[in-house]
């Protein structure tokens, strides 16, 4: 596998909590010399990236990191980023409503949101680390029947991230048209191909260039 071909499965990431707007351009201008699938980051420098970046596959986080925003402030913060000119939205569900065995409740919150992102792509993160095989089982039903078009294992800021025994369980138990996302955790080169190989169509990263350094290799 090439790093091209690795690298447009790439969602390039920065969602650190003190990320400056020079770190923003420097993160977008990599996107666009590496041709990353996209950039990821804080919905407060959306329109900021749509202005200074035409052109740029746009991704945000929605309820991000813990999940837990009422359902009505997910599907606002959804219309502004599409508003303001985000391609691809990652929602965090609501945990809370998954360990009160609501999944009832955490489904219609996904279809909410995604009908907020008016056409737009919904990446679903349910935040394995917290959850238990039956619960993660659940939830792949709940992102199939809410129409979203991808499960996320992760947001990289619980206590780990994606494994490769998360993937196997989603593709045994998501519909065919929802894809796959693995995030955090994803520490080399070997594991990029191994999350590919298993199915994952995108990998959300912030160590792209640390993967996969550029040293003229295609």
């Amino acid at each position: 596998m090439t790093n091209s071909e690795i690298l447009s499965h790439i969602d390039h990431t920065l969602l650190r909590a003190t990320s400056a707007a020079s770190e923003i351009d420097t993160l977008c201008e990599e996107a666009i010399r590496l041709k990353t699938a996209s950039v990821c980051i804080p919905p407060a420098y959306v329109a900021y990236v749509r202005d200074k970046f035409p052109g740029l596959n746009i991704c945000t986080v929605i309820g991000f990191p813990l999940g837990y925003n009422t359902t009505a402030v997910k599907c606002f913060e959804t219309h502004d980023a599409v508003n303001n000119g985000a391609s691809e939205i990652d929602m965090v569900i609501n945990l809370g409503m998954v360990k009160n065995g609501d999944f009832a409740g955490v489904e219609a919150e996904i279809a909410s949101v995604k009908k907020a992102c008016g056409g737009k792509l919904l990446k679903v993160i349910i935040e394995t680390c917290y959850l238990t095989d039956e619960e993660k089982v659940k939830l792949c039903g709940c992102v199939t029947r809410a129409g979203a078009d991808f499960i996320k294992t992760s947001t990289g800021f619980g206590t780990s991230g994606a494994t490769i025994e998360d993937i196997h369980l989603f593709r045994q138990n998501i519909g065919e048209n929802v894809r796959m996302k693995a995030a955090g955790g994803v520490q080399n080169r070997e594991d990029l191909e191994m999350f590919l190989k298993a199915g994952c169509e995108r990998i959300g990263t912030s160590r792209t260039l640390k993967m996969l350094p550029e040293d003229g290799t295609n």
